[in-house]
């Protein structure tokens, strides 16, 4: 290591507002980058579980996410660069506008903090429909309004003809100072497949790879690649990591297997951050996927089963109809196996799920209560969870910070029904009571990061090797 700083070519695309176009055109800059030859490292600021899924098929490589408000400053400083490492460029993908974060006086948990923290040039991205000479006004306010926010170009979105591009273009490098590092002509084709939770997971597969391959061929027609790695390479040193208090535990070496951990991984469940996956392996555990969609047995040998989010709402039927898997998972937590499960996953516990047209399917049953589908937001935003008892990822009374955003609510079957979290809704600190805990059973809407509290991992790993030692 340099003694002097960490060298690692980086840039963040950020936008001014969300619904700007940067998934579709930092996933095309990343394909494009790939397709050249470069090792490209993506990340997403943010809890975004589907977009990192399009920087990881855009470049090959796991996209991770940099989240300041769950994870804290110095873990996202030690996640960014331990992974960054070898890469020839890091690319960021901001959130929201870059300025947008968990409160509207102060910049924590936006795009703009996390590019401070890793001192990372900017590219921002501008809609410049129906704009000419005023897009520069708009940019230069986003330059002015953070000094410490190192700008260092613009991607110009939607722009309507070569005459339009050059009034645009004009305008901004003469009165901001700062580049047009790249344009994209109005395009529908540029346009990514969307449903009521946002983007359609890569994981669904369909066209989604050729999409990507098209955004990448119709990008790199606007894009001055070569300055944008110049921006790049041109970030200045991090601090090195050994100036930083303690090592990370999600970055020690990792030990031997010591537990098989089943990962529920198909179309319908496919939520989870690669950092917080590699936390359960540093702690000794062999994460083996299967499908509730289309398996009819789970792996052998297993002591605990992890099932994330995603979209079982779009597959109500098929999971209903696999009766097999259903046995499976319903017997496996009745023996006591712990069964973590996180949104879509507590969905899948419940009785059964009603769709969006009122139509009930039986589902795994360890969760008494049914799961009913809303045409409205019912949770989003940050949270924080405190443990209303001894769960199988913490004690009673331990604090997590986590994540919520769902359509569906639980109706509880029983008044006796035992939440698993009171949880405080950062947004507007309402206090809710969410999930469920029994035992070896725990179901949140929350989604929790392991690299948030080695602690979380380590005691779920720890409940799932001691009853693979029982059941010997």
């Amino acid at each position: 290591m340099n003694i002097q700083g960490i060298r690692i070519p980086r840039l963040m695309i950020a936008g001014t507002h969300s619904g700007v176009g940067k998934t579709t055109i930092t996933t095309a800059v990343m394909a494009a980058l790939a397709r050249s030859g470069y090792n490209v490292q993506p990340y997403k600021v943010g809890p975004d579980y589907i977009d990192p899924t399009y920087h990881t098929l855009a470049t090959g490589n796991k996209s991770r996410n940099l989240d300041a408000w769950m994870l804290g400053e110095e873990t996202v400083f030690r996640l960014f660069t331990a992974s960054a490492a070898g890469a020839d460029v890091a690319l960021i993908e901001g959130v929201m506008g870059v300025f947008d974060g968990s409160s509207g006086a102060a910049e924590h948990g936006s795009s703009a903090y996390i590019a401070k923290l890793l001192k990372c040039p900017v590219l921002l991205i501008v809609d410049v429909k129906s704009m000419a000479r005023s897009a520069a006004a708009m940019v230069l306010g986003y330059k002015n309004f953070d000094p410490g926010l190192n700008i260092a170009g613009v991607i110009l979105n939607r722009i309507g003809s070569e005459r339009h591009l050059n009034l645009v273009q004009e305008a901004i490098e003469y009165y901001c100072d700062l580049p047009v590092v790249g344009y994209v002509r109005k395009n529908a084709k540029l346009e990514l497949p969307s449903r009521h939770l946002g983007l359609v997971p890569t994981v669904e597969g369909g066209e989604l790879p050729e999409m990507v391959g098209s955004l990448a061929d119709e990008v790199r027609e606007g894009m001055d690649l070569d300055k944008l790695l110049e921006i790049a390479g041109n970030a200045e040193p991090l601090t090195p990591a050994s100036e930083i208090n303690t090592p990370w535990p999600g970055r020690q070496k990792a030990g031997s297997i010591q537990v098989r951990i089943g990962i529920a991984y198909d179309e319908a469940f496919s939520f989870y951050y690669q950092d917080g996956l590699e936390m359960l392996e540093k702690g000794g555990a062999e994460l083996v996927p299967f499908s509730p969609l289309h398996d009819s047995e789970l792996p052998g040998g297993l002591g605990g089963i992890y099932i994330g989010g995603g979209f079982p709402e779009m597959f109500i039927g098929e999971l209903s109809a696999n009766r097999a898997m259903i046995s499976q998972i319903r017997a496996a937590g009745s023996a006591g196996m712990p069964l973590f499960a996180e949104c879509g996953g507590l969905m899948y516990l419940t009785r059964a799920i009603v769709d969006f047209q009122g139509r009930e399917f039986p589902m795994v049953g360890l969760v008494p209560g049914r799961c009913v589908m809303e045409k409205r937001l019912v949770g989003m935003g940050y949270v924080e969870a405190e443990a209303l008892s001894d769960n199988i990822l913490m004690p009673a009374g331990k604090m997590a910070r986590g994540h919520e955003f769902h359509y569906s609510r639980i109706e509880p079957d029983t008044s006796e029904f035992r939440y698993a979290f009171r949880l405080v809704r950062n947004r507007y600190r309402e206090t809710v009571l969410d999930g469920y805990a029994n035992e070896n059973i725990l179901a949140s809407y929350a989604h929790l990061h392991f690299a948030s509290d080695s602690g979380l991992a380590g005691r779920f790993v720890d409940f799932c090797k001691q009853y693979a030692g029982r059941s010997k």
